[in-house]
């Protein structure tokens, strides 16, 4: 099974959860009103508002506090036009840069994502210039102490992934370490529900895009690339956002 590459251990997605997670909550809250309001507030029957939902409770999303945004979706409460809109470029070094947003002004977000780029000296390029260097992917994220590579291996192959990312180097029994288990998109939710029974300790799990390669980047290169990560996070429009970068240790 694959090794991590030093890029994914950059946990951005849960480093803004850990430090601004009200900044969060609303972003999924967003997520999850536009799902329910676009397809209907059944997550059986609506797939993109059953991901919305499984990301606030991995975010720790009080339950109140996510079937209100069910119902502001559904019952007419949100009268907002927001749309899914993708961009693309690249960040210092050659750094490839995906970034998911929902708007209710286009013009806006562009200006807003464009800015971004070029103040940590990247460019924002056309719609699929870095895009095929990433594939859709599930991704389960089992993190916790005293886990063995051989066993998470052996629970992510069994429940039907394709690929086990192992930490790099290995944790010792008592640290904690963290495992990336990749599905293909129909089956993901099926192997995530089989890994949780398992009984390991399911800590994130969502559709990503999972880069083909990775960039290298180390020095100012690589702290300017972090912070325009973190930056472009920090847009209210901004959902996700998606890099192949590698951060030499």
């Amino acid at each position: 099974m694959a090794k991590h590459n030093k890029w994914s251990k950059i946990k951005h997605r849960k480093a803004v959860v850990d430090k601004r997670r009200g900044k969060v909550w609303t972003k999924i809250s967003k997520a999850i009103t536009v799902a329910a309001k676009t397809a209907g507030p059944d997550p059986a029957s609506n797939l993109t508002l059953r991901y919305a939902i499984d990301e606030a409770r991995y975010a720790n999303m009080p339950r109140d506090t996510i079937e209100r945004a069910i119902q502001k979706g559904a019952g007419g409460g949100d009268t907002s036009s927001y749309e899914s809109v993708r961009y693309e470029g690249y960040a210092p070094g050659g750094v490839a840069v995906v970034v998911d947003a929902l708007t209710d002004n286009r013009t806006r977000t562009v200006a807003l994502v464009r800015e971004v780029f070029e103040e940590f000296g990247g460019n924002m390029g056309a719609s699929g210039c870095v895009g095929f260097m990433f594939q859709t992917r599930g991704r389960i994220v089992v993190s916790g102490p005293g886990l063995s590579d051989d066993r998470v291996i052996e629970a992510g192959l069994e429940a039907g992934a394709l690929d086990v990312r192992s930490p790099s180097p290995l944790p010792a029994e008592d640290e904690e370490g963290e495992w990336e288990i990749l599905t293909d998109v129909p089956s993901f939710i099926a192997v995530r529900d089989r890994v949780e029974k398992s009984g390991l300790p399911v800590t994130d799990a969502g559709i990503v895009l999972v880069p083909d390669s990775a960039t290298t980047v180390r020095g100012e290169q690589a702290q300017a690339v972090s912070d325009l990560i973190d930056s472009m996070e920090d847009l209210d429009d901004v959902q996700k956002v998606y890099t192949n970068a590698d951060f030499e240790e």
